[in-house]
C-alpha cells in the first residue's frame, strides 16, 4: 500500500505542476495546445482518483486480515488453553456396534447359541467391574462444602486406586486356591469370609483391600473423597460384621 500512496502524491504533484504551467502560459499557449494540455490534465485527475480508490480499497482489505489475525489470535490461545489442561481422565464410551443378521440353518443357529452361552459364562467369571471416571460436569455438581480443596484430578486418581484394589482383589478371588502363594491364600479366604447375601452379584472392597493394593491414606481426606463419589453415583456403602464394604454401582 505505501507504492500506491507514492504513486498518488507523484500524480498529485504532476497535476500541480501542469496547473502551475497552465497558470504561466494562458496568453502564450495556443488554443490547440490548451486543449492538449487540458486532456492530459483531466487524464491525470481520472489517474488520480482511481488510485485513490486502489488505496481505500487496500486499506480495506488491510483491516479485514487485522480482524482475521485477531480471531485466530484468539483461537489459537483457546486450543492451546485446552492443550495445556486436558483433564488426566477423559471418559469414554463405547461405539454402537453395527452389523447385519445372517441367516443360517437351524442346527447352524444352535450350535452358536450354545457356543455364545459357554463364551458368556467364562467371560462372566472373569470380568471385573471398574469405577467410571468422574466427568468434569459430574466434578462441577459436587457443593462447594464437600468438594474442599480437592481437584478434579485429585479425585479421579482416587477413583483409579479404588479400580485398582477391586480388579487385584477379584484377579484373587477368580484364581484357583492351588495356583495362589500363601499370602494370597489367606487373601482368597478373606474376601469370601466378608461376602455376604447383600452383595452377591455385587463388586466391593473394603478399607483393608484399599490399604493392601494402593499406598493410599485412609485419612479423613479419602473419606470425604468417598463421600463424593457416593455423591456422584459411583458407590455406596453397606455396614454389616463390623465392616464398611464399598458396593461400586
Amino acid at each position: 500500500m505505501s507504492d500506491l500512496e507514492e504513486v498518488s502524491r507523484h500524480v498529485h504533484d504532476r497535476i500541480s505542476s501542469l496547473r502551475h504551467l497552465l497558470d504561466l502560459s494562458l496568453v502564450a499557449l495556443p488554443q490547440n495546445k490548451m486543449k492538449k494540455l487540458g486532456q492530459e490534465l483531466f487524464a491525470l485527475q481520472t489517474l488520480l482518483e482511481e488510485f485513490d480508490k486502489c488505496v481505500d480499497n487496500q486499506r480495506e482489505r488491510l483491516n479485514n486480515l487485522k480482524e482475521l489475525e485477531e480471531s485466530f489470535q484468539k483461537d489459537l490461545e483457546g486450543v492451546s488453553h485446552m492443550k495445556d489442561n486436558v483433564p488426566a481422565h477423559m471418559p469414554k464410551k463405547e461405539a454402537p456396534k453395527q452389523g447385519g443378521e445372517s441367516v443360517m440353518k437351524q442346527s447352524e443357529a444352535a450350535d452358536v447359541h450354545t457356543l455364545q452361552q459357554e463364551h458368556v459364562k467364562k467371560s462372566s467369571r472373569s470380568f471385573i467391574r471398574e469405577m467410571d471416571f468422574i466427568t468434569v460436569p459430574e466434578f462441577d455438581s459436587i457443593p462447594q462444602y464437600m468438594r474442599g480443596r480437592v481437584s478434579y484430578d485429585q479425585l479421579n486418581a482416587a477413583v483409579q486406586s479404588i479400580n485398582t484394589s477391586v480388579t487385584a482383589k477379584y484377579k484373587i478371588l477368580h484364581q484357583s486356591v492351588k495356583t495362589l502363594n500363601n499370602h494370597s491364600r489367606k487373601l482368597q479366604q478373606r474376601f469370601k469370609e466378608q461376602e455376604s447375601k447383600d452383595t452377591k452379584g455385587q463388586f466391593f472392597v473394603v478399607e483393608d483391600d484399599i490399604r493392601e493394593f494402593t499406598q493410599v491414606k485412609m485419612d479423613k481426606r479419602f473419606q470425604g473423597i468417598l463421600n463424593m463419589l457416593r455423591h456422584c453415583q459411583r458407590l455406596k456403602e453397606l455396614r454389616g460384621g463390623g465392616l464398611t464394604r464399598y458396593l461400586l454401582l
